[in-house]
């Protein structure tokens, strides 16, 4: 079958590599520069574009697509400070080892720094954020070690630690003729995966009946390691601590670090001490954990994960296996390994039910509208299958104060960690699964910051929008340091008067507002399940939020 492209060899050779490695959806932001790639990713049926306008939110789209669907996804913008506005979305890709692939047109190099419009200096402009980067010219004929380079370059997408690729094309004028080639080709995504041959006899040995937690990061793994996991886990000896942006769930982990830490008795933090740390995945939210290891190291600390960034996170790692969590624990759990010596796990488990049995007693008599109370009551009504997407950053802690939804996926940007973004990400995962319900819960200000979002046409009806709007950023209220600083309100907090119910009408959307705590649970209910409106805010008190959260831990601590 014959099919219309651009005429350029280039151009024609990066689109039917894509194809290829299977890359089926292109992200274009309009602009004139890349145009011979619109031209030709267009005109193949093969490919889903998608239009966004914005870069910034582009990046991040794409990267919402590139989560859900666990498949590379290439991005497409013209030349100058559009290919910048990519950078938030590139690091979080590459912390999150998401597969990303840049594909920016500039002018030819004879024309850079020469005083032309939308010219800057875009080769290697992500430095080290992304995998490889490779430059290329715009011939006639394309050199063969260009066709090498370009192929070998775009499978590393898919090798790991996975991660985000930059093309830079520089094209020359005319930028919009075509010609016709042939269209005969059967796409087969890249399947390559990394070295799973290291050997764990060593590791068997070090760990074999010994005091062990197993710390679960963002993105661990499926239902294969997690029943691997749970075998693991029937040993007395070992404890699994885990957070919901995991992928992981079984009632035998804990799941709300920080409400269990919070609750044990200082003068018995050294029994709580393993002998032994595991983590697998890749960021961990909370702050508590965090501290807990650096100041309580264990003995040994193992790190199972492709990357090589970011897994000294207690300043104690002392073996890093750069293989598959699922092969780990299965030949942990068919070895010889003694069990059951100690009973390590039930001092935490009584310490964590405990303290999730109270957690309905307190907000039974707690009668404030602020924050925690709304989290309390959406983790009451999310439905069942529910993809969540958490902004950042009182958002996704808050979420880890209650127990995951087993049938409930929990997605945030836990990467680099930014507010900007979120909203984008999770409007491209709603794209990319549209038989499923989504629902994006905000701070303000990180709505506000990603607002752009919404201009995204046809916006998907499956994602709900949730937005707490308490007229800054809380989680400076929370932090010690920040909460007693005097430039909290204008500094670090950023107070505002910025009413996001009119941004949301601005870009079309209908919105229901509530601000009194007698109306929380009923909005909620009704908006998850029978309302039509796409937004929903709760407005809560800047000033009680932080006081109603300690108040939690208060009552949690039994004091």
């Amino acid at each position: 079958m014959n099919m219309k492209t651009s005429n350029k060899s280039i151009v024609q050779h990066i689109v039917k590599q894509c194809k290829s490695q299977g890359i089926r959806h292109i992200v274009f932001s309009p602009g004139s520069r890349n145009a011979p790639f619109a031209i030709a990713f267009d005109n193949d049926p093969f490919f889903k574009t998608h239009i966004i306008h914005d870069e910034r939110v582009a990046g991040f789209y794409a990267l919402g697509i590139s989560q859900l669907l666990n498949e590379a996804v290439a991005v497409c913008c013209t030349s100058g400070s559009a290919v910048v506005n990519y950078f938030p979305a590139i690091t979080e890709a590459f912390y999150r080892r998401i597969p990303l692939l840049v594909i920016s047109a500039d002018r030819p190099k004879n024309l850079i720094n020469k005083g032309h419009g939308q010219t800057i200096m875009q080769d290697e402009i992500f430095g080290k954020h992304v995998k490889t980067f490779e430059s290329f010219e715009d011939v006639k004929i394309l050199p063969n070690a260009s066709i090498e380079i370009c192929n070998s370059k775009l499978e590393l997408l898919y090798q790991e630690p996975k991660g985000p690729v930059h093309f830079n094309i520089h094209l020359e004028e005319p930028l919009y003729e075509t010609s016709i080639v042939d269209n005969d080709f059967i796409p087969k995504k890249n399947n390559i995966s990394g070295n799973h041959s290291e050997s764990i006899r060593e590791v068997i040995k070090i760990i074999n009946g010994k005091k062990t937690i197993v710390l679960c990061g963002q993105n661990s793994g499926g239902t294969e390691l997690n029943n691997e996991l749970v075998q693991f886990n029937k040993n007395t000896n070992v404890l699994v601590l885990n957070e919901n942006t995991s992928g992981l769930c079984d009632n035998g982990y804990i799941n709300c670090i920080d409400r269990t830490l919070n609750s044990i008795p200082k003068e018995q933090i050294e029994s709580f001490i393993p002998e032994i740390l595991i983590t697998i995945g890749d960021a961990i939210v909370s702050k508590k954990i965090k501290a807990f290891f650096i100041h309580n190291p264990p003995e040994h600390h193992i790190a199972i994960n492709y990357s090589s960034i970011g897994i000294d996170l207690f300043h104690c790692l002392e073996t890093h296996l750069k293989t598959n969590p699922n092969d780990f624990f299965s030949q942990i759990n068919n070895s010889d390994l003694i069990r059951n010596t100690i009973n390590f796990e039930s001092k935490w488990k009584t310490i964590d039910l405990n303290a999730k049995d109270r957690m309905p007693q307190f907000f039974s008599t707690e009668n404030s509208a602020t924050d925690i109370h709304a989290f309390y009551l959406l983790n009451e009504y999310l439905n069942n299958d529910t993809i969540l997407h958490l902004a950042n950053s009182s958002v996704v802690r808050y979420m880890q104060l209650f127990d995951p939804i087993k049938s409930i996926a929990y997605f945030a940007n836990r990467g680099t960690s930014g507010i900007d973004g979120s909203m984008s990400t999770a409007v491209g995962s709603a794209v990319a699964a549209p038989h499923k319900q989504h629902v994006f819960i905000s701070g303000d200000v990180s709505f506000i910051y990603d607002s752009n979002a919404m201009w995204v046409r046809p916006f998907p009806k499956n994602l709900k929008i949730i937005i707490i709007n308490n007229y800054g950023g809380s989680i400076f209220r929370i932090i010690d340091g920040a909460k007693t600083s005097e430039q909290l309100e204008n500094y670090f907090e950023a107070h505002h008067d910025v009413d996001v119910k009119d941004i949301a009408k601005g870009f079309g959307f209908s919105i229901v507002e509530v601000d009194k705590l007698e109306d929380f649970e009923t909005s909620i209910s009704h908006f998850l399940n029978h309302e039509n409106h796409q937004i929903l805010i709760f407005k809560t008190d800047r000033i009680e939020n932080p006081l109603a959260l300690g108040r939690l831990f208060k009552y949690l601590n039994n004091d």
